[in-house]
C-alpha cells in the first residue's frame, strides 16, 4: 500500500466520468502551498486531482507500476474517467512522462511547470539508477528503454497535446535539454501544432507566482481533462 490523495470538487460539480488531473511528484512536501491556488481552479471546473507516493521513482517501471495499480483503482472504483489530464512539477515530469509513454492510449494530456524529461540533467544518472534497479552505466546505455526524453515519440505519434512552461535561467532543471528538446522532438515528429512551451523569461528553477498561477496551462489542463471524459 502507498499513500495517495484525491482532491474533489464539490458535489454539484462532480460528474461520471469524472474530469481528473494525475499530479506528480507526490511526495511527503508535494503538493504543497504553492499549488493551491491552481488545484483550486480545477476543483471549481469541476476536474479532480489526485495522486500517489511512489517514492523517489524517477520514472521507473516500479513507479509505473504504482501508477496504473492507482489509475486502475480510481477508474474502476471511484468513476474517475478512462484519460486524465496529466501534471508534472519538476521531478514529476519524470513520473508523468514516463507513464503516459507506456500507456498513450490513457492520457489526455501532458502539462508541466519547468518538468524534468531528462535523467542525465536531473537527477543525473548515478542517483536515478537504484530506482531502475540498474547501475548508471547500464542506464546510460539503455536510454530508449528508460530514458523519458528518448521516448516522447512515442506521444507525438499517439497526438497527446502537451503545454509546459519552463525558465530559461533553470540551472536545476535545464530548459534547452529538458522543455525545450521535448518540443523540438514533437515538431520533428510533425506534432507541432500539439505543443505549446511557455518560456519565462529571466526565471530559474523558483517559487515565481507566474510558474504556479498561469492561466493558460491551468485553461490547458481543465480542457484536456474534460476532453479526457468524452
Amino acid at each position: 500500500d502507498r499513500p495517495a490523495f484525491i482532491l474533489w470538487p464539490e458535489k454539484p460539480l462532480q460528474r461520471q466520468p469524472q474530469p481528473w488531473i494525475f499530479y506528480a511528484p507526490t511526495l511527503s512536501g508535494y503538493p504543497d502551498e504553492h499549488e493551491k491556488w491552481m488545484h483550486q481552479q480545477f476543483l471549481e471546473a469541476g476536474v479532480a486531482v489526485a495522486g500517489i507516493d511512489v517514492g523517489e521513482g524517477y520514472g521507473s517501471p516500479r513507479s509505473r507500476e504504482l501508477f496504473t495499480a492507482f489509475y486502475d483503482e480510481v477508474t474502476t472504483k471511484r468513476a474517475f474517467a478512462a484519460k486524465p489530464c496529466m501534471l508534472g512539477r519538476s521531478r514529476g515530469g519524470l513520473w508523468v512522462t514516463s507513464w503516459a509513454c507506456a500507456n498513450p492510449d490513457k492520457v489526455a494530456g501532458i502539462a508541466g511547470i519547468y518538468p524534468v524529461f531528462d535523467l542525465r540533467t536531473y537527477p543525473k544518472l548515478p542517483n536515478a539508477a537504484p530506482a531502475y534497479e540498474l547501475t548508471a552505466t547500464e542506464l546510460e546505455t539503455r536510454p530508449a528503454e528508460h530514458n523519458p526524453i528518448e521516448q516522447v515519440g512515442v506521444l507525438a505519434e499517439a497526438k497527446v497535446p502537451v503545454l509546459f512552461i519552463h525558465g530559461d535561467q533553470d540551472k536545476v532543471v535545464p530548459l534547452k535539454e529538458n522543455s525545450a528538446e521535448f518540443a523540438a522532438r514533437y515538431r520533428k515528429a510533425g506534432a507541432e501544432d500539439l505543443v505549446k512551451l511557455i518560456v519565462a523569461e529571466g526565471q530559474g528553477h523558483n517559487y515565481w507566482e507566474g510558474f504556479f498561477r498561469c492561466r493558460e496551462l491551468v485553461d490547458f489542463a481543465i480542457a484536456r481533462a474534460r476532453a479526457g471524459a468524452e
